[in-house]
């Protein structure tokens, strides 16, 4: 198995209850942060990348969703060979003790879960694009190129900050990563 080739896995934690169960996380979108929110994800990622590091644990993305009782803080990892459960339950156990010792999710508390970003994961980062040369892909563009900002088809390259995606044989279009609003790997099912 390849990295972000995995199964599922999350381990989730209710923090300052001790609950904690596995099962599968569910994905969802933010929008509109504030920059509390984008300071507090900040802090995280950081603790995360920190404690995943000696593991060989990547960090693809944090969350956080949700106001009052009900925040919901996910951690996606990858790591290559893909993620188990262990290495979901040593991220949360791990940054969990840190995030309640630092207190770096103020307003009380939160569910924790982490998992594994599945086989459709999020491109974000320059190092996503080249890791992932010759996988299909499904990027939404903010602006369009050839008149369409949706685009599926086979990361040719990227270099230089520049992403070449392969839609058809013989024909690639290049952009620049700023243009990309959105991408993930496409696995077809």
């Amino acid at each position: 198995m390849g990295v972000g080739e995995s199964p599922l896995f999350c381990w989730v934690r209710a923090r300052n209850t001790g609950t904690k169960h596995a099962g599968k996380a569910l994905c969802a979108v933010e929008s509109g942060m504030s920059p509390g929110k984008q300071a507090i994800i900040e802090k995280v990622t950081a603790i995360a990348e920190r404690v995943g590091s000696s593991e060989g644990i990547e960090v693809v993305d944090v969350e956080l969703l949700g106001g009052g009782r009900s925040r919901v803080l996910r951690i996606f990892i990858d790591r290559p060979g893909g993620v188990t459960l262990e290495h979901c339950e040593f991220i949360s156990r791990q940054v969990g003790t840190i995030l309640d010792v630092e207190d770096a999710v103020p307003g009380g508390g939160y569910h924790l879960e982490v998992s594994s970003p599945g086989v459709e994961r999020k491109l974000s980062k320059p190092k996503d694009f080249e890791r992932f040369v010759g996988q299909k892909a499904r990027i939404v563009l903010r602006e369009p190129i050839e008149n369409r900002r949706r685009w599926e088809g086979k990361l040719a390259g990227y270099q230089a900050g520049v992403v070449t995606l392969e839609p058809e044989p013989g024909h690639e279009v290049r952009f620049d990563l700023g243009l990309v609003e959105k991408a993930n790997l496409k696995f077809d099912w």
